[in-house]
């Protein structure tokens, strides 16, 4: 595939898409902690938290990288790489 030059003008970055992710494995975790916590399986109810508390490090994480916005990206007076040759 031959670069264009117009990757850092096109890509688009996953980070909301994560993030929505990651909020929606938080609450479904957070919702089977208590639900699991209420009807005595605490072996559930404690993987859930855990799984919990991995779902509100990660969307710490995502939080941090969108606030951090947009990386260096080159201008249009930096060419576009040479593709690899063959070795």
């Amino acid at each position: 595939m031959v670069r264009t030059g117009s990757e850092p003008l096109t890509a688009r970055s996953p980070l909301r898409m994560r993030f929505w992710f990651s909020v929606w494995g938080l609450a479904w975790a957070a919702f089977g902690t208590v639900a699991f916590a209420l009807t005595g399986r605490t072996g559930w109810a404690a993987a859930c938290g855990v799984l919990a508390l991995v779902a509100a490090a990660d969307l710490a994480w995502i939080v941090h990288r969108l606030h951090q916005g947009p990386h260096y990206q080159p201008g249009k007076d930096v060419p576009p790489y040479e593709p690899p040759r063959g070795g």
